[in-house]
């Protein structure tokens, strides 16, 4: 028999629990939790454009056109004329000749590495990689070779002979950390080595770069460096879903033999139908992107006068580390007394003794919320 109570038991007492709270309204930069107003600083609504009404008309008008669910796989009858426009849209903005959709970033993930990954290949996975990576390095059976960021330079003197196959994998900006991946780095071991680079920009694409191509722009990396890219919609276009962008031969190939994009239901159209509005708005409204740039530095700036420990972050995601478990979900109820919500991590989600406050600035965030939550922080200190 499994035993249940004992293992839940243990997570609590280790300060690893976890529980969800429904939320039941969001406005902007606030959500209603148990009907309590909270400035939301744990989301990755990072454009304000969940919530955008253009979105919500471009929605209804294709729940209108195609209905609300998908009713096929796309390899059958779900894949609808929605779903083509906007992998044809992301290809053109992206400069790529191919873009796929998967219901989810984890999907993709798990579908792109896993058939085109086996036994004989190796992985060069960065230890701070979104899990679903991990899960999917695991799954392909490849050898795989995890790496910390800072040892990247010197990782091909550890290789006893450059791999046959195989993939260097890593995020873009890392979900915990808030800090770029060095890309130029990475190509220059991916040239050594002769092995092709996946990038998950999960938290670049749409708010990194100067018309929210994400961090290949932003880097100024040249996309025929990167030769697999994979992006998320749940995240700065304010829908949801992912996709994977590359060659013909690339996105072929997944199509035959991507398991987690074969055997399951399109996404609802509708969706595809306002992600086409989502890319509009990221192309033309740079404004977003330079007020979160600011938002950055008022909250940085603040925070190293209280004499916050931060990761060394310039996005969106800011990150106070506190060490332990409980201390670390102290804070956040604490927050939460304050009217600002501010989410706990704690292991295995981050290493040991590394537990934080996660926040996220996002362009719906004005200034004076930034400052109410530095003034929290200083008060939480005291």
């Amino acid at each position: 028999m499994l035993n249940l109570r004992d293992t839940l038991a243990q997570q609590r007492q280790q300060g690893l629990y976890r529980q969800r709270q429904a939320v039941s309204k969001r406005d902007g930069s606030h959500i209603i939790v148990e009907g309590k107003s909270y400035i939301n600083f744990a989301s990755n609504d990072y454009l304000g454009l969940a919530n955008d009404a253009r979105l919500i008309a471009a929605f209804k008008e294709g729940a209108d056109r195609y209905g609300v669910g998908s009713g096929a796989a796309q390899l059958t009858t779900g894949y609808s004329s929605a779903h083509q426009a906007l992998e044809e849209r992301i290809a053109d903005f992206l400069g790529r000749p191919r873009a796929l959709l998967f219901g989810s970033g984890y999907m993709a993930n798990l579908g792109v590495i896993t058939a085109l990954l086996s036994r004989n290949s190796t992985i060069l996975l960065d230890r701070r990689s979104h899990a679903s990576l991990l899960d999917a390095a695991l799954l392909s059976r490849a050898k795989l070779k995890r790496y910390h960021t800072q040892e990247l330079a010197s990782l091909h003197q550890r290789l006893n002979t450059t791999p046959s196959s195989g993939l260097i994998i890593s995020d873009s900006v890392f979900s915990m950390d808030g800090d770029i991946a060095p890309l130029p780095t990475l190509i220059v071991l991916s040239k050594e080595q002769q092995l092709p680079v996946l990038i998950d920009d999960a938290h670049g694409f749409g708010v990194l770069g100067k018309n929210g191509r994400g961090c290949l722009e932003h880097l100024a990396v040249s996309n025929n460096d990167v030769e697999i890219y994979v992006g998320t919609l749940g995240k700065a276009c304010g829908t949801s879903g992912a996709f994977v962008c590359g060659s013909e031969a690339l996105i072929e190939t997944i199509i035959q033999k991507a398991r987690s994009f074969i055997y399951t239901t399109a996404a609802p159209p509708a969706i595809a139908h306002a992600t086409l509005c989502s890319i509009d708005i990221i192309e033309k409204e740079s404004w977003r992107r330079a007020h979160i740039t600011e938002l950055i530095t008022r909250f940085r700036q603040g925070a190293a006068q209280l004499g916050l420990s931060l990761t060394n972050s310039d996005t969106s995601i800011q990150a106070v580390l506190i060490g332990n478990n409980d201390a670390a979900i102290a804070a956040s109820e604490y927050l939460k007394s304050q009217g600002l919500y501010v989410s706990a991590i704690r292991p295995p989600t981050v290493p040991k003794n590394t537990a934080r406050l996660r926040i996220t600035l996002c362009s719906h965030h004005q200034e004076n919320d930034v400052d109410q939550l530095l003034s929290a922080l200083e008060s939480w200190q005291t």
